[in-house]
């Protein structure tokens, strides 16, 4: 059993308060979810109202195979409008 883990950092520009962050981070997170398959949470800057990070996990048969999904889950949260990745850091188990 391989376990893919992805940290992603973001910043969002245009979130004004706590309710907009979470608005914005729950749309991303739906995206995310439906489109890979994967676990998504965010996991710190929870009181931060501009700033977000978020975690992907993939369990896969294959190492090649989850770092594929969790690269297109990166690409995917780079092409989001309304949120600028800041970092990332992959790591497969």
């Amino acid at each position: 059993m391989i376990i893919g883990s992805c940290s992603i950092e973001l910043h969002l520009p245009e979130s004004e308060s706590l309710k907009d962050k979470r608005q914005i981070i729950k749309s991303v997170k739906d995206r995310i979810r439906n489109k890979f398959n994967v676990s998504i949470a965010e996991v710190d800057g929870n009181d931060l109202w501009q700033r977000a990070v978020l975690a992907a996990c993939v369990v896969a048969n294959d190492k090649k195979f989850a770092n594929q999904v969790l690269a297109q889950v990166v690409e995917q949260v780079k092409r989001e409008r309304s949120v600028v990745l800041l970092d990332y850091h992959l790591e497969i188990y």
